[in-house]
């Protein structure tokens, strides 16, 4: 197995933290952590590779597709109970109508699966939705370890700060974590390890910084510029694949690629169009700027902050 910096990049600080917050898997942690920080900036990616990496007992549920409290309790007591077993060789169900019946059936299950001396970690991801669920359940997750007295860390993933987070009645604090959004140098980093082996890190590199050049402005979104990066490859390498040009022509590598990615700006964000399609559109030799099927349109991208809101307008004719 790779070294964790090897896997996960530029969040060695908050990797670190994590570690010495979880210890020993035999000590009790922190009874909850709240992690903060604007889409695709690794919460969910750290949070799961951290935890298998390291072999912890733990189960992940994406508050989104449980879209009523009984559901999101019983796929945490149904992960849980799958510890150590395959689908195909544990398959009951357990059923939980109440977060009383989810403290007694929680303790019976760690026991069962022998995990009621280590600490098990629950990881709510997608956590905001929890606001619109009882009212009660929140702060009962916050307090599990002192309802179930075992030794268990909820961690909330979250895309809002704590104090908008926080019930009115009051509850117990989590330790809170904030994930910042990526720098350029480090999209630069993360997107250069994804070469293809036929090609060299340096030729990447270089498309990479030229994608960058254009996109960073408008896209901080590390998903987006990877789907970006993957999308427009291998009109960049064309001229060296057709023998026109070699790795180290910048200049003739770059007027080829500028006019995709100027129209690769009318679809950031936006996914209109399919990979296949986009290929499709590059074969093209129209107007840039038109799309099939779809009219012109005004594109208005914005990157909320926590204390603002910075709006950023993209006019598409």
């Amino acid at each position: 197995m790779l070294p964790l910096e090897n896997v996960v990049l530029c969040r060695e600080s908050q990797v670190s933290s994590l570690m010495a917050l979880f210890g020993e898997r035999h000590h009790f942690s922190f009874p909850s952590i709240f992690i903060y920080g604007h889409k695709a900036s690794g919460k969910t990616y750290v949070m799961k590779t951290l935890l298998k990496t390291s072999e912890l007992p733990h189960v992940i549920v994406n508050c989104v597709e449980c879209f009523t409290s009984r559901i999101l309790l019983e796929q945490i007591l149904n992960q849980l109970n799958c510890l150590h077993y395959s689908e195909d060789e544990y398959t009951s169900h357990i059923a939980c109508d109440s977060f009383n019946d989810f403290v007694r059936l929680f303790k019976k299950v760690t026991q069962e699966r022998g995990v009621d001396d280590q600490t098990v970690y629950i990881v709510l991801d997608k956590a905001e939705y929890l606001r619109e669920m009882e009212a009660n359940l929140l702060p009962a997750f916050l307090r599990l370890q002192e309802l179930t007295n075992r030794n268990v860390t909820v961690i909330f993933l979250s895309q809002i700060v704590w104090e908008k987070f926080r019930p009115n009645t009051g509850c117990f604090e989590p330790f809170v974590m904030y994930f910042p959004d990526y720098s350029i140098g480090h999209l630069q980093k993360i997107l250069s390890h994804d070469h293809p082996p036929e090609y060299s890190a340096d030729f990447y590199a270089a498309y990479i910084n030229i994608l960058l050049g254009v996109f960073y402005t408008v896209c901080r979104d590390l998903k987006e510029l990877r789907h970006l990066a993957a999308l427009n490859f291998s009109k960049y390498c064309e001229p060296v694949v057709k023998g026109e040009a070699n790795e180290r022509d910048t200049r003739k590598l770059w007027r080829n690629i500028e006019p995709h990615l100027k129209k690769a700006m009318q679809t950031v964000y936006l996914r209109e169009i399919s990979s296949s399609q986009w290929e499709k559109l590059q074969q093209d030799d129209t107007e840039m700027g038109q799309l099939k099927g779809i009219k012109s349109i005004k594109i208005v991208i914005s990157y909320v902050y926590y204390s603002n809101v910075i709006i950023k307008e993209v006019c598409v004719v």
